[in-house]
This record gives C-alpha cells, structure tokens and sequence, in this order.
C-alpha cells in the first residue's frame, strides 16, 4: 500500500468515527498538541494534530444541522484535551493552603479546561459553517479558530494562555512575525499551516493535493527569512550607564503571607540583594536599578517604618527599588483596611517612594470572585483570601525613574495580554514585569507565562525585565532574545544591563489591525469560493 493509501486509510477512519471513538479521538488530538507550548516547544507535532482536526470536522457532515453540532462538540472534546494538560499546573496553586482549597482541586484541573474548551468549540463551529470539500478549508478552520481564541481572550475578563500562535514562537525567528501582526494574527497561518497535509488524501492530482502544503511551508520558510533579517539588524545594544540587579528569593508560597515571618522574610530580601557575585562585585553599590518580584510581603510595606528604614540603609545614593507590595486605600484614621492594591513601587535611597502602579487587570478566583459578596456569603473565598478582594487600579502609566528610561509596569499575568500594552504619553523604555509564579511549583506554568511574556517584548519593540520570586526572572532584548536569565527553583540575583528599544512595531503603532484585516480576507477568500451544491 502506497504512502497516500495508508494515510487515506487513518483519514477514512476518523472522518467515520462517531460516539465516544469520536470523542476520544479529538481528546487525544488535542493533549497532544499541549506539546507545541512551553516549555516542550515540539510544534511539529501540529503537523499530525491538526490534519486530525479537519478530519474530524469532514466527518461532521453527516450530523445535523450541516455538521455544526457535531462539529462543535469535537471542538470542545478537542478543546478540553489540549487544556488539561496545558493548564494542569493551577492545581498546584490549590495546594500552597490544602486545608482550605484541596476540595477545589479536581474542579480547577477539570472545570477551567471545560470553560475554555468552550471556545474551541465556537471555533470548530464556525470552521464548519465555512466548510469547503476541497483544500480551501484548512483556511476556514485558520478563521473559525482564530475568531474563537480571540474571543477566548477577551471574554470575560480574557484568559488568552496558550493561544495556539504560541506554538509557532519558538525557535526565536519565526516569532518575529508578532511584531508585524500580533499573536491573534499569527494564530491564522499556525492553524493552516499546520493543517496543510490534511489536503493530502484529496482526490485529483499530486500536483494539485501538493499546491496547499507546498504553500504552507513557503509561508513559514518566508515568516523564518524575515526573522533571521530582523534579528541580524536588530543586535542587542544596552542603555549606557544602567545597571539591573534582580533579587529571586525562591520563597516558599506560605511564608510570603504570613505577617511572623516578617523578620526572616526582610532580612533574606537585604543580604540577598547585597549579594556579591564574583571578584568584581560590589554588591548592590554598582547597581542602578535593584528589582524585587511581585507582592514581596507579607505586610503592608507603606505601614511599616523599620522596613522602610531598612531598605534606605540598603539603597546607595543612586539606587532605586522597583518592588511588588500590597498596597492599603487611603482611608480615614481608625478605619479597618479590609480590601489593598497589588502594586509596584518604586523606592529611592532615602525612603521615599517615587511611584506607585496598582495592578489594572485582576485574576478570577485568585484576587476575586465574580459575585464577590454573593459568593462570599455562601462561604467562597479567592486564593489570596482577601476578603472583597483586591481593588483594581485606574489606569495604567509609565513608571518615571531618575536614573533609567521610564518603565512600563505590567503584575503578574498582566504580561499575557498582548492588547492591553497601551499608554497614553511616551513611550517606555522598556518592560517591567513583577510575577510570583511560586504558586504553582515546579511545573510547565513557569515556562509558558515567560514565554508569553517575552513576546510583549517581541511585539512592542521594547526590552523587557521580569522578576520573579520562583523563577524565571530574565532580561529580553526587544527582539526576544534573553540576554540573562535565572532558572525555576533557584535562588539567587541576576545582574545585567538593560537592553535598549527599537523603533516601534507595527503592532506596537497600529495594534490588531494588521490580523483582522489578514482574518477578513481569507474569510473573503473562501467565501467569494462558489459553494458546490450538497457541501
């Protein structure tokens, strides 16, 4: 049996499939592409999964209501696989307080999955609605499921983790192609791209089986050419006269909010930050800039004087502190503080604080709960057990530092929303990212919102600095290179330069223009297609 006729024959066995074979067929499909993220990276592996996914959504047709049902529901079978286990690692979160939230575990693992799969599903929905017999619907299926994960990251707050343009992002060349058309756009080409063999085992011609595939590896080939061209043109320059250094504690999760390890959690922070790291290290006496991860204390840091004093005796003349901390309201004397901020502030020698940001874009469930008062009054609390949740900030703004370019302050998984990078005023310097990625051990999490983080670098055309108390914490160039970096687990500082920005993008001037307009037009390109009768 030929090559094509061994194929033919698997294709004929999942456009035949129904019932649960069905749905285990799209599970597996999609756990399999879980594989393209980080922090495996093996893209490739779509070139087997999605052919699988226009397969199953050929057989589709014989369902009703012209297979978008049926469509649908492998979508979400689909769906439900690829983020089980992508997104496993949030159980670990569930466990730092198991007392409290064990009982959650298995609804985080399993509900969140079935939430987003939701959206895979609308995807393969409207992938069949656009459906063509011939190879013009690897492009319907580009469409329905970029549309659907755009949705995915905005709905509801937005939960954009893993979009499938992800997959195409490693190695560092072909993610390029972000700074042109964003992740929503390169969603498109790494959907039909890897679909293209699926055409494989269409009737007519070699040639003509071969032209869509042959396409498809062009497009990347090209997408690989201009990243290797920009990247030559863009070597990483540093700013003169900045130096970084970045404390990664690697503190357990518990202690961070336990107000009795204030001492011990101060006095790591300072003779951490001191630390010298080679014969030519003078500690932070060199340093510019000392950077601290995200929500560093397990206490109000504005309320409490011997901490402030003991970061001033730290800080040289010149130095300044860029540090997570909760942030209290103003409120009048002698009311009790209930709700905070999660802020960045930044420090100068003598104490002062020079700026403070407070976190815009809150996590469900973890900084709080949709139905806050309802679901606390039927006993819900949100991970950081704040009771009304944190207070979301009013706008977002450069942080203006006396000895470096101004910087844009983005907490946590702020960093994974790619649209949300907008200011009024200049623009930045370059990217400041504070995280605490210790909630959730050591796990492939880590991995993937460093990744997503580094293409905000990619796509604005600015550095980017990421400090966090796990790991990793590195410095970007603005070509996503990684100029310094500390690993997941390890404690320790990092010392580096801070890399100087490139012009703008185009994304960075004109936003998600470029993929809409890219969406629109091959929506275009099938639809404009005469629609045989009977498809």
């Amino acid at each position: 049996m030929t090559q094509r006729g061994v194929l033919s024959r698997i294709a004929s066995g999942i456009i035949l499939a129904w019932g649960w074979k069905r749905a285990l067929i799209a599970f597996l499909a999609g756990a399999a592409s879980s594989l393209a993220m980080a922090p495996f990276n093996a893209w490739p592996v779509l070139f087997i999964t999605f052919p699988v996914v226009v397969w199953l959504i050929d057989g589709s047709a014989a369902g009703k209501r012209r297979g978008v049902p049926a469509a649908a529901m492998a979508g979400w079978w689909f769906g439900f696989g690829y983020f089980v286990p992508g997104l496993y690692w949030i159980g670990y979160a569930f466990l730092v307080d198991a007392d409290t939230f064990a009982w959650l575990l298995p609804f985080a693992i399993c509900g969140l999955p079935a939430y987003l799969a939701l959206f895979t599903a609308l995807g393969f929905a409207l992938a069949r609605l656009l459906w063509r017999p011939d190879s013009l619907r690897i492009l319907s299926l580009a469409v329905g499921l970029t549309i659907g994960e755009w949705l995915r990251g905005h709905l509801l707050t937005g939960f954009p983790w893993n979009a499938f343009g992800y997959a195409l992002t490693e190695p560092l060349a072909l993610a390029q192609s972000i700074s042109l058309i964003g992740i929503w756009g390169l969603t498109l080409p790494t959907v039909a791209i890897s679909a293209s063999p699926a055409v494989l085992i269409d009737d007519g011609s070699a040639k003509r089986r071969w032209t869509a595939p042959t396409i498809a590896l062009g497009v990347l080939a090209a997408m690989a050419v201009y990243g290797g061209i920009r990247l030559d043109l863009s070597p990483t320059r540093l700013v003169d006269n900045v130096r970084l250094r970045i404390m990664q504690p690697d503190l357990p999760q518990d202690a961070r909010f336990n107000y009795s390890a204030k001492a011990e959690v101060m006095q790591k922070y300072l003779s951490l930050s001191d630390r010298s790291t080679g014969p030519k290290s003078t500690g932070v006496r060199d340093v510019s800039l000392l950077i601290w991860p995200e929500s560093a204390f397990p206490f109000f840091l504005s309320r409490e004087p011997d901490a402030m004093a003991q970061i001033a005796d730290l800080l040289p003349k010149g130095t300044v502190l860029l540090t997570g901390a909760v942030r209290p309201p103003e409120l009048p004397p002698g009311r009790r503080i209930t709700r905070a901020y999660n802020s960045i502030y930044a420090i100068d020698h003598d104490g002062s604080i020079l700026s403070v940001y407070d976190k815009l874009h809150l996590v469900p469930f973890g900084e709080f709960l949709p139905y806050q008062n309802l679901m606390e009054r039927i006993g819900f609390v949100q991970l950081t057990k704040v009771q009304g949740g944190f207070l979301s900030g009013v706008t977002r703004h450069n942080l203006e530092l006396p000895n470096a370019p101004p910087a844009l302050p983005l907490i946590c998984y702020e960093a994974i929303f790619p649209d949300e990078i907008k200011i009024d005023g200049a623009r930045p310097g370059w990217i400041l990212n504070l995280t605490n990625d210790g909630w959730f051990g050591i796990s492939s999490g880590p991995y993937q919102h460093l990744q997503q983080a580094r293409m905000r670098a990619i796509e604005q055309g600015l550095p980017l600095v990421r400090a966090a108390n796990t790991g990793v914490s590195a410095v970007i160039d603005p070509v996503g290179r990684i100029v310094a970096k500390l690993g997941l687990g390890v404690e320790g500082v990092l010392d580096s330069g801070l890399p100087a920005p490139v012009s703008p993008t185009v994304y960075a001037r004109v936003g998600e223009l470029p993929a809409a307009v890219l969406v629109a037009l091959v929506m275009m390109l099938v639809l404009l297609r005469k629609r045989p009768s009977g498809s």
